[in-house]
């Protein structure tokens, strides 16, 4: 069983950087099993492939544009994905979908994706998350560790908690 969390975004957009923030807080949180894979995507596109083949389980953190009110988190799976990329929801969703068809026609699209998402405050060019956005990060990493653990991946408190 593999697992890979992505968090996608662009660290110089306030808020967008949201993805990258709670891949980061979730690798110095825990201890990662060698079965799961942290990854900071960052506005990464068709280089992802490789690391995203194969999977049996990815989780994606970003920010989203659900029309819910800034700061409302947000969890996209199942039967919600394919319109979740059909929306354009995200500033990055020149690369994800392109990454997701290209493994579908590869036939090696990871078994399940669900997709944890905060809605932003603001794009704005700027190196700090406003607070609203900032203050989900602990949630979306929780929420991360819980469906990691629901299937099975097991992830480690390491004894300094990001809370």
């Amino acid at each position: 069983m593999r697992a890979v969390v992505l968090g996608i975004g662009n660290t110089i957009l306030t808020d967008e950087a949201a993805g990258v923030r709670a891949a980061m807080a979730l690798e110095s949180a825990y201890q990662i099993p060698d079965n799961v894979q942290v990854i900071d995507g960052g506005t990464s596109g068709m280089e992802m492939i490789e690391d995203l083949s194969d999977l049996d389980f990815l989780v994606v953190i970003d920010v989203v544009k659900t029309g819910a009110a800034p700061g409302t988190v947000v969890k996209i799976a199942g039967d919600d994905i394919p319109v979740f990329f059909r929306r354009k929801l995200s500033p990055h969703q020149i690369a994800l979908p392109d990454v997701l068809a290209s493994l579908e026609l590869l036939g090696t699209m990871p078994q399940e994706i669900v997709v944890l998402g905060v809605e932003p405050v603001s794009l704005e060019l700027g190196m700090e998350m406003t607070p609203t956005v900032a203050e989900r990060i602990p949630t979306l990493v929780d929420m991360a560790v819980a469906e990691l653990a629901q299937r099975g991946y097991v992830l480690t408190p390491l004894a300094v908690s990001v809370h």
